[in-house]
């Protein structure tokens, strides 16, 4: 069963963010389709967001917030919908990134118009491999193209058309969500004021590729992957997806605060019990983190997005592999934050990215927090994240 299209609301009122809309629209259409970087043309495409506070008559209080790898539209705000995913569900919650935006809040909604679109390729809203083909009338799984993060960013750039959109006074993102603000200071200087980058650098490192590539494996040798044919079936390929997301959950901590919240603690136990099974708190908490991924995310999106994250290398799509070089093209101030127990995008290389930006004589704010929370710290530490997205977004900056 293919995910159904969230029902459009109606702009209401929520108190903690302000002015809401959310609405699913069609971007491209099956005889004006989507050329992707591939070649490949996709059509139609639908996409999903969220958007809180008010444009102004100048339109140019735009902020475009970028989610991460398992992210959906909904940043902010009390979620009231349990929303159809078909064999996957969204239950009522409030927005991942709600300690950021809203009134008063870091990313604040009565300055701001704050905007959120689910990414090409998702599970979430916008079109994906269990979104329906409309050649077959079945869902694409994975006959859906190969997307790459240059073409979400062209997908969002023609949301802000759609908008009346010009040019954004922010983006801003963190982890694959940085890497789509890199992007589109990249690929539209001339429509970004400010770019924010958080836990994100230009490409991911051949550890981070290796680790990706054992969780596309673990799915697609599970044998409920049927081909990724597994939709109209009553199992997937769970087993295979909770795998990849412990594994890539390890990447998102650090050593020391695997050590404090959980150390060599056994689980309810005094003494271990001298069987294979689970024995340690560890083990328990990241098969809780596989288990409920699986009720939420799809495989296939899985392994759409991890090969996207693989395939971004800034430097080589915009300075023929020269960072410097591709640096040129940014016209925006840029900050970039890293946090120092991050292994997954590391603080050096966060920093020769701004270094880079630096060579070219880019306004650009580095910051290195220091953090036992490992890659997740952009999530986990809201007061200090907070602190320096109020002060940058308000920077008068260069005109």
């Amino acid at each position: 069963m293919a995910r159904k299209k969230r029902e459009v609301d109606s702009p209401t009122s929520d108190a903690s963010v302000g002015w809401v809309e959310a609405e699913t629209v069609e971007l491209f259409t099956a005889e004006n389709p989507l050329t992707l970087k591939t070649g490949e043309t996709l059509g139609p495409v639908m996409v999903e967001y969220e958007a809180y506070g008010k444009l102004n008559a100048a339109k140019d209080n735009a902020v475009l917030v970028l989610h991460a790898l398992s992210g959906d539209a909904h940043a902010a705000g009390w979620d009231k919908k349990i929303a159809d995913t078909g064999r996957h569900w969204r239950a009522d919650r409030p927005g991942w990134w709600d300690a950021m935006i809203g009134p008063g809040k870091p990313i604040d909604t009565n300055r701001f118009y704050v905007i959120c679109s689910n990414f090409l390729g998702s599970c979430y809203g916008t079109t994906g491999p269990s979104s329906v083909n409309p050649q077959t009338g079945k869902p694409y799984a994975c006959d859906f193209p190969v997307v790459m993060i240059s073409d979400w960013v062209r997908v969002q750039a023609e949301l802000m058309d759609h908008l009346g959109i010009d040019k954004l006074y922010a983006v801003v993102g963190g982890s694959l969500g940085g890497q789509q603000a890199i992007e589109w200071a990249l690929a539209y200087p001339e429509r970004v004021k400010k770019a924010i980058v958080l836990a994100a650098a230009p490409r991911l490192s051949a550890q981070g590729l290796a680790f990706n590539a054992v969780g596309r494996h673990s799915i697609m040798k599970d044998p409920q992957f049927q081909h990724g044919d597994y939709y109209d079936q009553k199992e997937g390929p769970d087993a295979g997806l909770a795998t990849a997301r412990m594994l890539a959950h390890i990447t998102y901590l650090s050593e020391e605060a695997m050590d404090e919240k959980f150390g060599r603690r056994l689980q309810d136990k005094e003494k271990p019990d001298f069987h294979l099974g689970q024995e340690f708190q560890i083990e328990s908490y990241l098969e809780y983190q596989g288990r409920t991924f699986v009720e939420r995310f799809d495989a296939n999106s899985y392994l759409y997005i991890t090969r996207a994250m693989d395939y971004y290398d800034a430097a080589a799509d915009w300075g023929g592999g020269n960072l410097d070089q591709a640096c040129k093209r940014v016209k925006a101030d840029v900050m970039v934050v890293s946090f120092s127990t991050d292994w997954l995008y590391p603080p050096d290389e966060c920093e020769a990215f701004a270094r880079a930006l630096t060579r070219n004589g880019s306004p650009v704010t580095y910051v290195d927090v220091p953090s036992a929370y490992g890659h997740d710290a952009f999530l986990i530490q809201v007061d200090e994240v907070g602190h320096l997205l109020r002060h940058f977004l308000t920077a008068r900056g260069r005109a």
